[in-house]
């Protein structure tokens, strides 16, 4: 595992002697993410991912003093690199001109796109679930809490505009988000292939599933895109 690790870390490991401290935090990063991923935060040690860093366990402690804190280092930069902040910015856009089925596609192509092109953190983030660890916790309140807010407050305003059924809005936004996590778990995580759909595929059906779910009335047009065919089945 530890050869490979190294390999999937890339050049970074082989120029070990060469880095400025800013890049090697980022190849520890980058290196303890995939032990966690596999390992998870009590599973992995930092004897491990110093061996697949190419350096020594001193060098992981004069970047980050405990494990704690390269966990924590890790959790802040993915935080950073996509803040919820500017998707909820995003999302308003549609909020505002009261486009249902844009603010979903959305949504779903988020969690979609983000889980293949990270699958590693999202593994890490099921170990944290399983471990319990508060900072992922923490990290999870931060993070995916406004989201689900600022939905379920859409959808409050839609079931007072008669535009959706009577439902709790936040267990609807908690399933609608459900659809797409599964999804990307059994595709990706576990690899049951049943259907051939690709991901954009994927979230325009989960969107027409769930809206045509939760409006009063769906249209015509709606009814027949949810009907549409899948993808040939193995």
């Amino acid at each position: 595992m530890t050869e490979r690790i190294m390999k999937e870390a890339g050049p970074a490991c082989e120029e070990a002697g060469r880095m400025t401290s800013e890049d090697r935090r980022c190849q520890l990063m980058r290196v303890a993410i995939k032990l966690f991923s596999r390992k998870g935060f009590r599973g992995a040690t930092t004897k491990e991912i110093a061996l697949a860093s190419g350096v020594t366990e001193a060098m992981i402690f004069r970047h980050f003093p405990t494990k704690e804190d390269l966990y924590r280092a890790i959790l802040d930069h993915k935080a950073s690199e996509e803040p919820v902040e500017e998707f909820l910015k995003e999302l308003g856009e549609f909020t505002e001109r009261r486009d249902d089925e844009g603010l979903f596609l959305a949504i779903a192509t988020r969690i979609l796109d983000h889980a293949s092109r990270d699958p590693d953190f999202m593994r890490l983030m099921f170990y944290s679930a399983l471990e319990g660890h508060e900072l992922a916790r923490s990290f999870r309140e931060k993070q995916f809490k406004p989201l689900n807010d600022f939905v379920a407050d859409y959808v409050a305003r839609r079931q007072a505009e008669g535009a959706f059924r009577e439902a709790d809005p936040t267990v609807a936004v908690c399933s609608f988000v459900g659809m797409a996590v599964h999804h990307w778990l059994f595709t990706r995580l576990l690899e049951f292939h049943a259907v051939e759909i690709t991901d954009e595929e994927a979230a325009k059906l989960l969107t027409n599933i769930f809206l045509n779910g939760l409006r009063k009335e769906a249209s015509p047009a709606a009814r027949a895109r949810v009907q549409e065919p899948v993808r040939k089945q193995r």
